[in-house]
């Protein structure tokens, strides 16, 4: 993917996120789901003061395809790594969404524990204190990211 699709793409879903809205309830109070389910990763530094993982699914509305809100902010970022980069332990800079564009990536926490990063994979990167977590770009290609700052409410 060549820098300006990356920031075409980028910036689409930068308003996106921008523009999307809390799901309504459905009629019964529980939101449907249609198709296969999406997961983000949310990477958070837990009271032992080390970086773990949890999955969360994204939840729509009843009829599927109402959005789900991202507490986004403006200053995202689109970012290239090279194959081979490596980012040895380290803390998130602030509380971001990290999506993979294009490229493979991998997550490593203390305990050992591998997250797989591909295209469409989606982070919510909250280790702002601890050992945090070592990033590498793994494959051939460059990885092409966007990080999204989390706005507080």
């Amino acid at each position: 993917m060549n820098s300006k699709s990356a920031l075409v793409i980028g910036t689409g879903l930068l308003s996106v996120a921008v523009l999307m809205m809390h799901p309504a309830p459905s009629a019964s109070g529980a939101a449907a789901q249609t198709g296969k389910p999406i997961k983000m990763h949310r990477l958070y530094t837990g009271p032992d003061g080390q970086t773990h993982a949890q999955e969360i699914e994204v939840k729509f509305g009843p009829n599927g395809t109402d959005p789900f809100k991202l507490a986004a902010g403006a200053g995202a970022e689109i970012r290239r790594a090279p194959p081979g980069r490596v980012a040895d332990w380290h803390v998130a800079p602030r509380r971001q969404y990290v999506i993979t564009l294009s490229g493979r990536g991998e997550v490593e926490l203390v305990d050992g524990t591998k997250i797989e990063l591909g295209p469409g994979s989606i982070d919510l990167a909250e280790d702002l204190t601890g050992k945090g977590h070592i990033t590498r770009v793994i494959g051939n290609e460059d990885r092409v990211t966007i990080a999204i700052p989390v706005v507080d409410h």
